[in-house]
């Protein structure tokens, strides 16, 4: 087998292994928030988007893009993991102390003394995140994706049985702290255990300053664009409560589910295949629209089920406490194809070491995004979300324009990559109307959604195999999997 054998099937493979992973997480996720959702209310979650949302700017910090810079590198030695290892180290101490500086200032800003004690606590995390960073790095360099998932599947379902008996237990919004913290403690264990390394002294002189400016771009880059899009929810919380973030922050949190599932199940696969070719056009451009399609084709129906049956995806997940949440889930579903989209376009510039780029691209878009929720605030979540999605949606065209241009892949590529499941996901979704017309008023809730889903799916599967030939690209996939 040749070299590049390998490394297709090894993709192959590795990208199955995530997906299949990421379709438990995504159900395992789904489940835990519609029991937590029944034993907590709106508030307990508002109090935690608060914290979470100020914890997320520091906590890009603790890994320093330095992960990224460990994958995108075509060769480093034991000695520059170690020293970023401890660089890492030393970045999660440095952040658990600004984090417990910073509590009685974010309690102050949103006037609400809950938030100290919640924020000390969570506080602890960042010293066990920044332990784990570089032992991840190294199971994804190797590409061993099925140990990082079951790393990742086993750290979730701790922490879910952790807020779900705490919740039953009337501990309140401390269940999902405790779920948050537990987190972190038990992936780098598990990390540790999985990689049996243990990093030497770190060293001068070896090389790190270029992973250093190449993980600082990347690391800015995610600091604007996490600001951006977390300044919506910072903005609620300061003017509307607890209560209309906790909406809007489920809401938005069950938008960002699917996308991010998919984009953790493609994205480290492809950044680190991607990496590996980044010298060869012809295999790069393959690897990266294969990817690239698979992450549409699965994206787009989730968008658009999403926002027709948002009532309906509500009332089954999160219950009656939560039909003001319907609104702002139907409003944020066009933010799943966009960021479906966009992402990937994320792996390309990294893969190639144009992290520049891509800052510039953050730079400009993330005030758009700002300005536009300080304009929707007044009207609520509601007009944020409307606000949010509107920018989101119209910034694609020239944000594709920017990523894609003088690399190997164009607009048309993108174009192409869309049309067949744009025009699959509408013939389903006109499938699945007729159906609601037909049955929905002699049906219950669930057996009706089970029912216009399962049509809907079925149609698009129909249409996107058969007659928008795309049969022999995913049996190819499935072959990949299977060889040995």
């Amino acid at each position: 087998m040749t070299v590049t054998d390998d490394l297709r099937k090894r993709t192959i493979r590795a990208g199955m292994t995530k997906m299949t992973a990421q379709a438990a997480n995504f159900l395992i996720r789904l489940g835990s928030m519609m029991v937590l959702a029944r034993l907590l209310d709106p508030k307990d979650y508002g109090l935690i988007a608060m914290v979470t949302t100020v914890t997320a700017v520091l906590g890009l910090f603790r890994d320093f893009g330095l992960s990224s810079a460990s994958v995108q590198r075509a060769t480093i030695t034991r000695e520059q993991t170690s020293t970023l290892f401890w660089i890492n180290v030393l970045l999660g101490g440095i952040l658990t102390i600004v984090a417990l500086a910073l509590a009685p200032a974010v309690s102050a800003f949103y006037h609400e003394p809950r938030l100290l004690w919640i924020m000390n606590v969570l506080a602890i995390g960042f010293l066990f995140n920044g332990a784990g960073v570089q032992h991840s790095a190294m199971l994804q360099r190797e590409m061993r994706f099925t140990t990082l998932v079951s790393i990742d599947l086993f750290s979730l379902v701790v922490g879910i049985a952790i807020a779900i008996g705490m919740a039953m237990a009337g501990y309140e919004y401390w269940a999902l702290v405790a779920s948050a913290v537990s987190g972190p403690v038990t992936s780098t264990l598990a990390l540790w255990l999985a990689t049996e390394w243990v990093p030497s002294s770190p060293q001068r002189g070896i090389g790190i300053r270029a992973m250093m400016r190449f993980g600082g771009a990347v690391t800015l880059n995610g600091l604007i664009w996490t600001v951006a899009t977390g300044f919506d929810k910072i903005l609620l919380g300061r003017y509307w409560g607890p209560d209309a973030i906790g909406i809007y922050y489920n809401a938005s949190q069950l938008n960002r589910i699917p996308i991010d599932n998919l984009n953790s199940a493609l994205g480290d696969v492809a950044f680190s295949a991607l990496s590996r070719v980044q010298h060869d056009p012809e295999r790069f451009k393959r690897y990266f629209l294969k990817g690239y399609t698979l992450i549409v084709a699965l994206t787009l129906p989730i968008t658009i089920v999403c926002g027709v049956f948002a009532d309906d995806v509500i009332a089954i997940l999160l219950g009656s406490k939560w039909t003001g949440a319907a609104d702002i889930f139907r409003i944020l579903a066009p933010t799943i194809l966009a960021f479906a989209i966009a992402n990937p376009l994320g792996w390309l510039l990294n893969a190639l070491g144009l992290v520049e780029r891509g800052l510039k691209i953050a730079v400009v878009f993330a005030p758009l995004l700002i300005a536009g929720y300080v304009v929707g605030l007044p009207y609520g979540p509601t007009g944020v979300a409307l606000a949010y999605s509107t920018v989101m949606t119209l910034g694609l065209v020239p944000l594709v324009l920017w990523a894609v241009h003088g690399t190997i892949i164009d607009v048309g590529d993108i174009v192409r990559t869309l049309i067949r499941p744009l025009i699959s996901s509408m013939v389903a979704v006109g499938v699945a109307m007729a159906i609601h017309a037909l049955c929905g008023s002699g049906l219950s809730l669930l057996p009706r959604f089970i029912l216009e889903v399962f049509a809907f799916g079925a149609t698009y599967l129909v249409m996107l195999l058969f007659v928008a030939g795309q049969k022999s690209f995913y049996l190819e996939i499935l072959r990949g999997a299977r060889d040995d």
